[in-house]
């Protein structure tokens, strides 16, 4: 799921062909985002008791100029603002200013999609007094239209670079086309090791040294050069036979680790620097790997000292340095994977080992479908899609390789832990559940999960019945089938033991939950989830991890951090 991988709620692009590229997604006014931009200069308006248009000011002087923020902020104001003061000075909510300006769709016959309680008149006449309000608006219409904000000259260059990063998976700045770069977002070393020659084709994370990189170094892990004292290539004394291997993960927007900072939204924290890493975050497609449970490399966030699973593996042999790939993307399914697989990384013949990790954990069966079960993946469609993906890596995977399948998650636990809860919109005046906030989204039909962020028991039992048939068609291929380059495992995804764990250190479940789209699972869940793969392996499947290395010390005393990231 977007908790696993289908286009999150505040991501759902489609509609805003501008909110696809560059920064431009946070001021896109299409359905949620109106509502989202409104709300948020509502609540900064209350919070510093100011007026609405001091408050539009206040949000454009908190966004950085990268990506031109501030500047489509200004511009934005200057468009609608107008209207926005008009209506919220006139006492109509966040939904009805939407619905008035037409960002808010619906179908006809069907009911008014709404986030915050309706207003206390008939929607129909509340609507038409608002209309009475902005009729000689000077708003013009082309500003409403699906052309979108990238097709203002100044933004155009920045929504091509990154729509082609998003579409092809590899990095956007990549000298020699090994699928390793030097630029961090964009899909470079964020994503996948850093390149340590981005001239050099033959250079790149991952491969087996050439000549025991005497006199370069050509696997980018920072070991190389010859030893003065014997005249023995420190990649030889260190690395031979310690079993390098990489980590590289197949996975949705959970693997990827989808976040939105909840101080983006949240009127009442936001200061001048709530926004310094959204530019970043925004070249990135809102996803985080640097801090992603299976390649994270930067030190945690959270409160818990838990790492991810590249951390564990270069600690137990500085010589897997730099060997990570997280070929993830948000939306990803078994049934999409073929487009941009080939994005991996992986030589079969030049390269180490890797352990790839399978995990499209409830986009499968996750969609925002008004009746959301037929459009679920079959067994049948799974295991045609899973074999295909299988043959591939086989075909490119180095001997000794191994692929492990998680099963999809039970997303029940959503529903059961937030509902009730007020989202980061509603804490304020406590006036948005989360219950209220998943409806919403069912309603515009742009929910990441219908099936499961919602109040019908009996659909999210249908949901949480499909998605443990396809775990089980996952563990029947795991046990059946048989390949040449790579062993085959299965686990469970089971986020109760992560919720057990958590409540064994003082936590409550509903803080393993991404608060701002309530469905992925936060960076203290990924590490937990981190470190339950890790003692499973450690138990079951040793030869996965492959040795420590007894050099490890040694390698640190010569290299140090071996070149950083």
């Amino acid at each position: 799921m977007s908790f696993c991988g289908r286009k999150p709620a505040w991501r759902k692009l489609a509609r805003a062909p501008c909110c696809s590229a560059a920064g431009a997604a946070l001021l896109c006014f299409s359905d949620t985002w109106c509502v989202l931009v409104v709300s948020i200069i509502e609540q900064l308006a209350q919070v510093h008791n100011s007026t609405v248009q001091a408050a539009m000011e206040r949000l454009c002087s908190y966004l950085p100029e990268k990506l031109f923020l501030k500047t489509t902020c200004y511009l934005m104001v200057q468009i609608y603002g107008s209207d926005i003061i008009k209506l919220l000075s006139a006492d109509m909510n966040v939904d009805v200013v939407c619905h008035t300006l037409k960002y808010c769709k619906q179908n006809t016959g069907q009911e008014l999609c709404h986030l915050y309680p309706s207003p206390k008149e008939a929607w129909k006449l509340t609507l038409q007094k608002a209309k009475v309000i902005i009729k000689d608006s000077k708003t013009p219409k082309y500003a409403r239209s699906d052309s979108g904000i990238c097709s203002l000259p100044f933004l155009a260059k920045i929504c091509h670079e990154i729509k082609s990063a998003i579409d092809n998976s590899v990095p956007f700045k990549d000298a020699d086309l090994d699928k390793h770069g030097i630029f961090p977002t964009l899909r470079g070393y964020h994503w996948r090791g850093q390149d340590c020659n981005d001239h050099d084709e033959m250079v790149y994370p991952g491969r087996r040294p050439e000549n025991w990189d005497a006199h370069q170094d050509s696997n980018c892990n920072g070991i190389w050069g010859i030893d003065p004292k014997d005249e023995i290539p420190y990649e030889k004394k260190f690395c031979e036979g310690s079993q390098p291997r990489g980590i590289i993960l197949l996975g949705d927007s959970a693997g990827a680790h989808f976040h939105i900072a909840p101080e983006w939204i949240t009127a009442s924290q936001m200061t001048l620097n709530s926004f310094l890493h959204l530019p970043a975050a925004l070249s990135d497609e809102l996803d985080w790997p640097q801090f992603s449970g299976a390649t994270g490399f930067l030190d945690s966030t959270s409160r818990i000292k838990d790492s991810s699973l590249y951390l564990r593996l270069r600690k137990r042999n500085r010589c897997n340095h730099r060997d990570y790939q997280n070929i993830s993307k948000n939306g990803a399914s078994s049934q999409n994977l073929e487009k941009f697989i080939e994005s991996l990384s992986r030589n079969q013949l030049l390269d180490h080992p890797a352990i790839v990790i399978y995990a499209m954990i409830g986009n499968d069966v996750c969609n925002g479908k008004t009746d959301p079960v037929p459009e679920m993946t079959t067994p049948e469609k799974l295991y045609s899609k899973v074999m295909q993906t299988l043959k591939y890596l086989d075909s490119r995977l180095p001997n000794g390789s191994h692929v492990i399948f998680y099963g999809l998650a039970d997303g029940t636990f959503l529903w059961d832990h937030l509902n009730n809860r007020y989202h980061p919109l509603g804490q304020l005046n406590k006036d948005v559940t989360y219950a209220q906030y998943y409806t919403f989204l069912s309603c515009l039909q742009v929910s990441p999960c219908h099936g499961w962020m919602s109040a019908n028991k009996t659909l999210r039992a249908l949901t949480s019945e499909r998605a443990e048939q396809l775990s089980n068609t996952l563990r029947k291929i795991a046990a059946q089938e048989k390949f040449t380059s790579f062993n085959l495992f299965y686990m469970d995804f089971s986020f109760q033991r992560i919720i057990e764990e958590w409540q064994k250190r003082g936590g409550q479940p509903w803080q393993l939950i991404e608060p701002v789209d309530g469905f992925h699972p936060n960076e203290v869940a990924l590490q937990l989830l981190a470190d339950q793969f890790w003692k499973k392996a450690q138990l079951q499947w040793p030869e996965v991890l492959g040795k420590e290395n007894p050099f490890n010390s040694q390698i640190e005393q010569v290299f140090g951090d071996q070149g950083g990231h």
